[in-house]
This record gives C-alpha cells, structure tokens and sequence, in this order.
C-alpha cells in the first residue's frame, strides 16, 4: 500500500515523531506551544490551496492528472507550489512545536524531495502549458515570495 504526501506529512510523520519523542524522553515530551500555528498555517495552506487548484484548474491531487487549466491566481500568485510550502511549513511546525532532531531531520528531508518533485513537476507544466507556464515562472517564485 502506497501512502500519499499528503497522510505521510499529516498523519505518519506526526505520530512516528510523536512515539520518538516519548521513547527517548521516557514520557516527558516537551511542547512548545506558541509553535502550534505553524502547524496549522501550514496545514490550512495545503489544504486550501489545493481546494483552490482544483476549483480553477481541474485535474486530480497531486501531478498525476494534470490540471486542464494554468493557476496563477489566489495563492499561486505568491508561489508557484503553496501546497508543497504548506508541507513544509507544517514540518517545521513539528520540529519547532515537539522541539524534535528527528522532526528537524525529517523536515529538511522533505524540503529536499519537494525540491526534486517540483524540478519534475515544472518540466511537466512546462511541457504541458507551455510558453504561459514559462511567463508565470518568470514572474513567480517556486517557493517563498520576493526569495527563492
């Protein structure tokens, strides 16, 4: 059985890191809590942006039916890819939140299997839309507005 990005960010990473934390620490998690928000601004933007591609673009989750129409609009005006931003995000929250090496590991992990899908993910796009795909490239950052 395949697991989706989606339940592995949201659902096996916070409980494998979970279960980490109280073996290792023999009970006594420590939280921090004022990095729960991170949490959930990254969980919302996943999930609302992907709402939202789905709503103007069409296609299915992920990349493997691609959207019959290019999003540029709402939060793919910031970043090209606020759904794989919205994992990250959440991931940190993790590590931040449980104050977790593993989750911190975990979390720079991810950034970098993101970054190769959405390399993957772009040559496709661009293939697939063509010369608009490579205008809105131009204009928008693949991950954090005004940077990178």
């Amino acid at each position: 059985m395949k697991i989706g990005s989606s339940t592995r960010t949201f659902v096996v990473v916070p409980l494998v890191v979970l279960a980490w934390e109280f073996l290792i620490r023999k009970g006594n998690i420590r939280l921090e809590l004022q990095f729960v928000p991170l949490m959930l601004w990254g969980y919302l933007q996943y999930k609302l942006a992907g709402r939202y591609r789905i709503r103007r673009g069409g296609g299915g989750p992920g990349m493997k039916t691609l959207p019959e129409h290019l999003v540029t609009g709402g939060p793919y005006a910031y970043t090209r890819n606020p759904m794989y931003l919205g994992h990250l995000i959440f991931l940190a929250g993790l590590a931040l939140t449980l104050h977790s090496e593993l989750a911190a590991v975990i979390a720079l992990a991810s950034a970098a299997f993101f970054h190769v899908r959405v390399r993957r993910d772009e040559r496709r796009l661009r293939d697939f839309f063509g010369e608009p795909y490579a205008q809105y490239c131009a204009r928008v950052k693949r991950w954090i507005p005004g940077l990178l």
